[in-house]
C-alpha cells in the first residue's frame, strides 16, 4: 500500500472518529431534546460516512472489491438518519406543545429570552 493512500485512509478514519466523538458529546451535553437531536443525526452521520469511506478505500486497494456491504450501509445511513430525525422531532412536537421552538421571523422585544 502506498504511503499517500495510507495517510488518506488514516485521515478519513481520524476525521470520522472526531465527528462521532463530537456528535456523542452533543448528545450528552446539550440541554433540550431538539438541540440533542442534531448530535447523532448530523455529526455522527458524517463520522460514520468517513469511516465507511476509509473502509471502502482499504478493501478496494487490498483487492477485495468495492465492498458492497459498506456501500449499502452508507446508503442506508444517509437515507434513514434524516428521516428518523425528522419523525422524532415531529413526535416530540406533538407530545409536548410547550417545547415548541419559537417561530422564525422578525425579532420582537416581548421580554422573553
Amino acid at each position: 500500500m502506498s504511503m499517500a493512500l495510507e495517510i488518506l485512509l488514516s485521515v478519513l478514519l481520524l476525521v470520522g472518529s472526531g465527528f462521532v466523538l463530537v456528535g456523542s458529546f452533543g448528545l450528552v451535553k446539550l440541554s433540550d431534546f431538539f438541540k440533542r437531536l442534531h448530535g447523532p443525526t448530523k455529526a455522527t452521520t458524517l463520522g460514520v460516512g468517513c469511516i465507511l469511506l476509509g473502509s471502502i478505500g482499504y478493501h478496494a486497494w487490498a483487492g477485495d472489491g468495492l465492498g458492497l456491504r459498506e456501500v449499502l450501509i452508507t446508503l442506508f445511513l444517509f437515507i434513514t438518519a434524516p428521516i428518523s430525525a425528522h419523525l422524532m422531532s415531529l413526535a416530540a412536537l406533538k407530545l409536548d406543545p410547550g417545547q415548541r421552538p419559537r417561530a422564525p421571523g422578525p425579532a420582537t422585544d416581548d421580554g422573553k429570552d
